[in-house]
């Protein structure tokens, strides 16, 4: 049998085919693995929003954007306990030094923080992935960010950043700070459905 001869192409048609049932095969576990990463990623919200938020029975999703960014809408999560709000927490991010951090922060009815749960980093490990140690995030817990200058002291904040990880604790900050933004928003749905949040 003879050989096929090498030409532009046959290698241009070769690598169109290679790519396109690449690109298939791809497409065909995209498809059969969605549903699956969907629910898994759904049921870690789910337990991160138990962890961060005081004991509720009711829970209602809004939808809020933040005036700097009204492109950028964040999800988040009203809590009730008996029909009064127990605490808002709001899904959020913000870009570290290895990429994305998402985050879940719990905020009591008041406004303030009440625990924070990463969901998902790329920090290095050792450095900036030490934001998920007590030692780092406990320093947040029972502040209200109205009166907790959520910077890191370098930057004359309150925040004692981690060591040789500055990057990861402003982008830590920075979560927190968008969180608390939303928060307020969210608060504003409260007061307009006229359910009154708690004071405890």
């Amino acid at each position: 049998m003879k050989k096929k001869e090498s030409t532009l192409k046959n290698m241009v048609i070769s690598l169109l085919l290679v790519c396109s049932i690449s690109g298939a095969c791809l497409g065909a576990v995209y498809v059969l693995t969605y549903d699956k990463i969907n629910a898994e990623e759904s049921q870690k919200s789910e337990e991160a929003i138990k962890k961060v938020l005081p004991p509720f029975d009711k829970l209602e999703k809004v939808e809020v954007s933040l005036p700097e960014d009204p492109s950028n809408s964040l999800l988040c999560y009203l809590a009730y306990n008996h029909n009064i709000c127990t605490g808002i927490a709001v899904n959020s991010s913000s870009n570290g030094f290895g990429g994305v951090i998402n985050m879940m922060v719990g905020f009591q009815a008041d406004g303030t923080l009440n625990k924070v749960q990463i969901l998902k980093h790329s920090e290095t490990p050792g450095l900036g992935s030490k934001m998920t140690d007590p030692s780092f995030y406990s320093q947040f817990e029972r502040k209200h960010l109205d009166q907790f200058l959520l910077k890191v002291k370098k930057d004359g904040g309150e925040v004692d950043a981690i060591t040789a990880a500055t990057i990861s604790s402003r982008a830590y900050c920075a979560g927190l700070q968008k969180s608390y933004e939303a928060f307020k928003l969210a608060s504003k749905k409260l007061t307009k459905k006229n359910i009154s949040p708690s004071n405890k």
